[in-house]
């Protein structure tokens, strides 16, 4: 079989969906942030990608959804979340992590719908800790991954924070999904993507079966404490695609479509 390329994201996150892939011979496993995935799955870099699913509603046609593992939640999520030096409601300039598209959708809707504002979104670069081009300091941040837990802004500067994944399980009652695996429309019947998403659903039920090993091996070198680590992957995330979290999509796509983010209509799945 031909190689198959494989993007996707080494937040802590992730594990429980690539750990192990590593040892397939007939797979190259290239990481980047979220951001960057769907444009290297469109440009044809990698043939699989753990990439964002406002990318997918924004690329309809072009993408099609391989139900073999996301990344979700169904409640709070612990690394999208928004930091605030004032009430969230009076914040006017919101710096947002350049890493995810998905997150920062999801913070224009829980905006609108849970405070009715629409705030200035702008870049943030959560690593330098810039707002590039602005002459004044952010209300608030929205931060995801890793960093939220292991590089969180002080506390006493922003004492106001929201969990988007919380505040989206509180105005809908769905779960929420962030990244989704799926390749280019009219491959998902290929023999590689088909074998792929067949891998990464296998990845997925075994590395469930071993989440303390996952959280022992690896939460150190991340920079997480083992007991937030255990919590997080075991208690906060979902991993697998079922019929709630289709709807969930179908909702978050509708809400962004109203708000002007994306055109409305139903994303292809792969059978």
């Amino acid at each position: 079989m031909d190689t198959v390329r494989i993007g996707c994201v080494k937040y802590l996150n992730t594990l429980p969906l690539i750990e192990g892939l590593a040892s397939w011979r007939d797979a190259v496993v290239t990481s980047a942030v979220p951001a960057k995935l769907i444009d290297m799955l469109l440009m044809s870099e990698v043939d699989v990608a753990l990439a964002s699913v406002i990318d997918a509603a924004k690329n309809r046609g072009r993408v099609a959804l391989l139900p073999a593992g996301m990344i979700g939640c169904d409640g709070p999520t612990m690394t999208v979340r928004v930091f605030s030096r004032v009430p969230l409601e009076q914040a006017r300039l919101i710096g947002a992590d350049t890493d995810s598209h998905t997150s920062v959708a999801l913070l224009r809707v829980i905006m609108s719908r849970r405070f009715g504002v629409s705030p200035r979104i702008v870049d943030y670069d959560a690593r330098e800790h810039v707002a590039p081009g602005e002459s004044t300091q952010p209300d608030a941040l929205l931060l995801i991954g890793d960093k939220v837990e292991t590089d969180p802004p002080d506390a006493a500067a922003y004492p106001h924070t929201l969990d988007l994944g919380e505040a989206w399980k509180e105005l809908t009652g769905l779960p929420f999904v962030y990244a989704v695996w799926m390749c280019r429309a009219g491959e998902e019947g290929s023999i590689p993507v088909r074998t792929a998403a067949s891998v990464l659903d296998r990845t997925r039920r075994h590395n469930a079966t071993r989440m303390d090993w996952l959280v022992g091996a690896r939460a150190a070198e991340r920079g997480w404490d083992a007991s937030d680590a255990a919590d997080y992957l075991g208690n906060k995330l979902r991993f697998e695609v079922g019929e709630p979290e289709r709807e969930a999509i179908v909702r978050f796509v509708e809400e962004c479509a109203a708000l002007g983010v994306c055109e409305g209509g139903a994303l292809d799945w792969a059978v």
